[in-house]
């Protein structure tokens, strides 16, 4: 019973001076610590000195990522200040920056892979939960960029962007590597991950890298079965298995190709969703369980082919990329007891079904994009960049709700189909952004930029049974300008405070309405826009024992898109708005060599400044936004010392602690309890030791070691039985060993 689909209408720190008690990105392996002024990002699409960027910008090193565990979001999260999830299945997820959510069906927080956005720009593909959960092996960093990224990113990205920097292939020599990893969980199945690449030169100006991996993750909830009988145990087993091909060819340092192939498949079983008291969200039934009648399935398919062509034209830096991506994502969900209690197949009192109900969708996303920019070379008192963008998208939603005998997924003869439906859409976008930076001087930069994006949209649905949707068509265009400003003044090499204002949207889109509906019935609905107002300071001691990154924000948003009642009929409209004030931190000490300790956090203070619709929203003025809480914070720690010529032995540790916070807007929850559903404060604890011999190295880690019950979705629709709620947990505590070899 999943918690966060998008069902068809029936019938009515820069934190990054980065942590090295996560890794610093200033630390190479064994501890050597290199300037702080040669870490490297492409936040701004160029590459620039970490404290030049006059933005937040978090990253987290690929050796960060492999020292921690870190292959999920709900593993990272630690490793970003702010960075917020809900989550009940891999690869379904709602990533959050800077409070930026009202549970809308579009994504607020962009995914980029290298220089290619990755999923759905569109509302009506459920966009906002699907968030590209790609695996972590071999990526050189991830790049979390904070704040609106509207001039250089685009749409959909109001929170922030998320981008996953891969390792390009090498000329320079053989590398070849394997790493694997056993696991247990508390009262759940072992788990079993494996991963490999190889780097191969095949000349002098031409190279090829290949990885793959497959982890096998042991379920940990179980199934109390139809009516409270037949026990299954650990039902939410998942699989996660794919790699990356790439090939670089480069004849001269003015020219490049680099061609990437990335597959990834996500495949599980039960959500990882418990029954819990609705009042006070602990577990029913003395454990981690569900009830399940229908057997349930999410299985998520990732395709992405890029080819990136660079070109250095004299006067300046040309680069074409060119993406063509598939997201697919199939599953099964148990209604037996939402819709059987309305058609009279579920007895509430029992808890007993004459029948069982399943939807089964598919949801398919079909992109190509294309973008093209000219840079300056870096030289003289102006840098400049601009380009043009191209995005067309093909998005379905293919639902069909059948009853079933009882205890099988065999349609019952003689009932009638409940609905095979459908909601087909297109989105096309052509967009043309600038960017400059003027320099003043030796210390102080001007960076602004804009972009003006077009999109045109269609969309249809239909279909047959009894709650089938009307046959509908319905068309939407929309142009949209954003825009932002930083100054910055260096303080020293390493050292800079700079303020940022920006603008940053999410598409706006058709209303499916019958052509007969009555004047002011909204056809279409605006993008929502907000603009960030951030000021922040990035600096280290002269000795690099110490270093501290600070940004504040307050950010305005308005005419959020959310669903109303115009007319007796259910539509999206603009008209909602909110606040979100907070600031977020990084503070990491080297006290000596090897030792290093580092604390960051988030202080979000996100509240509706006005009303939405009661009956279908439920949020009033100054409440939270959902899946916010208050503060997170994390404490690292790190040592690692030599225990040989050629070896070293590391430990560390750290510990996670975030406030309550609201779930999604809940109408019937809030008439039911007078108050929205609030997720309880949680703890999570992690810890890893070490031994690394150059070639091979071992480590033994535990992940949530107080076995923390942290909650992190919450579901109140009449979905599960005895009025029960339904809420994702993490992962119960897990001890696990990892081997790893190279050459």
């Amino acid at each position: 019973m999943k918690t966060v689909r998008l069902v068809l209408s029936m019938s009515c720190s820069a934190a990054a001076l980065l942590t090295a008690g996560v890794a610093r990105a200033d630390e190479a392996p064994g501890g050597a610590v290199t300037d702080p002024s040669e870490i490297i990002v492409t936040a701004q699409k160029r590459a620039q000195n970490l404290v030049d960027v006059p933005q937040a910008v978090s990253v987290v090193t690929g050796d960060a990522l492999e020292r921690n565990g870190a292959v999920t979001f709900q593993d990272y999260l630690k490793l970003v200040p702010g960075l917020q999830v809900s989550q009940s299945n891999p690869g379904e997820a709602r990533v959050v920056l800077r409070g930026i959510n009202t549970g809308g069906a579009t994504a607020t927080v962009a995914t980029y892979v290298d220089e290619t956005p990755f999923g759905s720009s569109s509302g009506l593909v459920n966009s906002a939960i699907l968030s590209g959960e790609l695996d972590t092996f071999d990526v050189a960093r991830i790049e979390v960029l904070r704040g609106p990224q509207g001039t250089l990113y685009g749409a959909s990205s109001l929170g922030g962007v998320m981008k996953f920097v891969t390792n390009e292939p090498q000329t320079d020599g053989l590398e070849a590597r394997a790493r694997g990893s056993v696991e247990s969980t508390d009262g759940g199945k072992a788990s079993y991950m494996g991963s490999a690449l190889v780097n191969v030169p095949v000349s002098d100006n031409f190279a090829i890298r290949a990885s793959g991996f497959y982890r096998s993750y042991g379920g940990f909830i179980d199934s109390i079965g139809t009516g409270g009988s037949d026990l299954a145990k650990n039902i939410n087993d998942t699989l996660s298995y794919g790699g990356r091909v790439s090939a670089l060819f480069k004849p001269s340092d003015a020219f490049s190709i680099r061609l990437t192939a990335i597959l990834q498949n996500l495949d599980s079983d039960a959500a990882s969703v418990v029954e819990a008291d609705p009042a006070r969200l602990t577990p029913l039934y003395g454990g981690l369980t569900q009830s399940q009648f229908v057997p349930e399935f999410t299985n998520i398919a990732y395709r992405l082919y890029n080819g990136t062509v660079a070109a250095d034209l004299g006067f300046a830096d040309l680069l074409s990329t060119t993406s063509y991506s598939t997201l697919k994502e199939h599953l099964r969900d148990d209604y037996t007891v939402q819709y059987g209690t309305l058609l009279g197949l579920y007895d509430p009192v029992t808890g007993t079904a004459a029948a069982d109900i399943g939807l089964t969708q598919n949801t398919n996303v079909e992109r190509v994009t294309q973008e093209l920019r000219l840079s300056s070379k870096g030289e003289g008192m102006f840098e400049w960049m601009v380009g043009g963008y191209y995005n067309h998208e093909k998005g379905a939603i293919l639902q069909l709700l059948q009853v079933y005998d009882a205890g099988t997924t065999t349609p019952m003869t003689g009932f009638p189909l409940l609905a095979d439906i459908f909601l087909r859409s297109k989105y096309e976008e052509f967009a043309g952004f600038a960017n400059g930076t003027l320099h003043l001087g030796d210390r102080f930069d001007f960076t602004f930029g804009g972009r003006y994006s077009h999109n045109s949209q269609s969309a249809s649905q239909g279909g047959e049974g009894l709650l089938a949707a009307d046959a509908l068509s319905a068309k939407s265009k929309e142009g949209v300008f954003t825009w932002s400003a930083a100054p910055k003044f260096k303080l020293s090499k390493s050292a800079a405070i700079y303020a940022r204002v920006a603008k940053g949207f999410r598409p706006g889109g058709p209303n499916l309405i019958p052509p007969g509906a009555p004047a002011g019935t909204p056809s279409t609905y605006n993008s929502d826009s907000l603009i960030s107002y951030e000021l922040g300071v990035k600096a280290e001691t002269a000795d690099k024992t110490f270093s501290i990154d600070i940004a504040a924000f307050h950010i305005d948003w308005k005419d959020i898109q959310l669903l109303a009642v115009v007319n007796d009929y259910g539509v999206n409209t603009n008209g909602g708005s909110a606040k979100s004030d907070g600031f977020e931190f990084t503070a990491s000490l080297h006290p000596q060599r090897g030792l290093t300790f580092s604390l960051n956090g988030a202080y979000t203070h996100a509240r509706l400044t006005a009303d939405t619709d009661p009956l279908l929203v439920g949020g009033s003025k100054g409440d939270a936004l959902p899946f916010v809480p208050k503060w997170n914070i994390s404490l690292n720690g790190d040592y690692e010392w030599s225990v040989g010529k050629d070896a070293s032995a590391f430990i560390g540790g750290s510990i996670r602690t975030l406030s309550q916070q609201s779930g999604n807007y809940n109408p019937t929850y809030l008439a039911t309890f007078g108050r929205q559903i609030t997720l309880p404060a949680y703890d999570v604890i992690d810890l890893r030791a070490g031994l690394d011999f150059g070639r091979f190295s071992v480590t033994a880690y535990a992940k949530n070691l107080g076995n923390s019950k942290g909650l992190i979705s919450a579901d109140y629709t009449g979905g599960y039985p005895n009025g029960a709620a339904g809420v994702g947990v993490i992962r119960p505590r897990s001890f696990g060993l990892t081997l790893d070899a190279k050459i």
